[in-house]
Order: C-alpha cells, then structure tokens, then sequence
C-alpha cells in the first residue's frame, strides 16, 4: 500500500502544477516542461522499486522450494502417490 501511495506521489509531482491568479481571472493549472535529470531520478526510482519487488518475489519462491527439498531429504514428504 506504501508503494502505491509513493508512486501516485511521483506522479503527481512529475506533473508541476502552477496557479496563476491575476485581478478578475480565473485561477487555472499551468504545465511546466520535463525536466531531463527528474525524468531520470524517477525512471531510476521506479526500476528500483519494481526490481526489489522482483528480487524478494524469488527469494520468496526460492526460499518455498528450499523448504520442500529439506522436507523430502528428511522424508517428512514423498513424490510416489500412496496406494
């Protein structure tokens, strides 16, 4: 949920927005230009993010078949169906 909420922040940021207010105007929302570094500090930010979320989805299944190799080395389980 943290990542969500962190993401959204990003891109709400990505997206400078700027209220211009003068005498009887109405006030609206400006876009400003990309900027290349930001552009690259979130793209670097995102790979990071969703490489870790990688990484600890294969420790994870890593760690599942570690388990299930230890238990049938200890025969607390069997590969051959029962009869």
């Amino acid at each position: 949920m943290e990542m969500i909420i962190c993401l959204f922040a990003i891109i709400l940021e990505r997206f400078n927005y700027r209220s211009e207010m003068a005498g009887s105007r109405v006030a609206h929302a400006t876009l400003k230009g990309p900027s290349v570094v930001k552009e690259i500090v979130i793209g670097i930010t995102l790979g990071l993010c969703a490489g870790g979320l990688w990484k600890m989805h294969h420790w994870n299944e890593q760690r599942k078949v570690r388990a299930f190799y230890d238990m049938l080395e200890k025969g607390e389980i069997s590969v051959i169906a029962e009869e």
